[in-house]
């Protein structure tokens, strides 16, 4: 943890396993990270990143939306969550449900999201078998502001890797993954010392 630094108080909203979530508390935990986690939030009752923050003894809050609410409806029910949490940043971590623009802007420059590919290149979804399709040399991952515009946000981190002959969408899956559980502490890093320029 840099000496001075302030930890910043973080919400991490996620949706399935956690394993961002569990990247940043190790470097939580292991003092490479000035951040103290305050909640984790969760639109999927069985979602495993609601056992990793019980585990740490953080609260695990699990928004039950419905089965189809509009975004202005589950945004209504997510910030009631937010309501009384402590926080400087909110972290998308694998979090599957598009924020509406008025929540966005409520929190403009306060959420950040990762990205399984190397922004601009590849918004979306199903990254890795669209890197093969399109023969690019290199992939990795991206950490970003979140914009009402999806995936469109400023660039805070990138790692990258080159592609190889044999490599299938599922080991690229895994290669990214590897960039993201060291990018997205670092970004959150930046952040508590104030020392993004975007």
């Amino acid at each position: 943890m840099s000496q001075g630094v302030s930890a910043v108080n973080i919400v991490v909203l996620a949706s399935g396993y956690g394993s961002n979530l569990q990247a940043i508390i190790d470097a939580i935990n292991s003092n490479r990270l000035s951040a103290r986690l305050t909640a984790v939030i969760s639109d999927q009752k069985n979602a495993f990143a609601l056992e990793r923050a019980q585990r740490e003894n953080v609260p695990a809050i699990y928004v039950n939306a419905g089965k189809k609410p509009d975004r202005n409806e589950f945004d209504r029910i997510l910030q009631e969550a937010l309501n009384g949490l402590k926080f400087e940043l909110i972290i998308l971590a694998g979090f599957m449900r598009i924020l509406s623009a008025q929540f966005v802007e409520r929190y403009q420059g306060c959420i950040m999201n990762i990205h399984p590919s190397l922004l601009p290149r590849h918004k979306g979804m199903n990254t890795h078998e669209r890197v093969l399709r399109d023969g690019d040399e290199y992939h990795g991952a991206t950490v970003h502001f979140v914009t009402p515009e999806l995936d469109a946000g400023p660039i805070i981190l990138q790692k990258s890797f080159k592609v190889a002959v044999d490599d299938t969408a599922t080991r690229l899956k895994e290669r990214v993954h590897e960039c993201e559980h060291r990018i997205y502490p670092q970004a959150i890093q930046m952040f508590a010392e104030d020392s993004i320029s975007t």
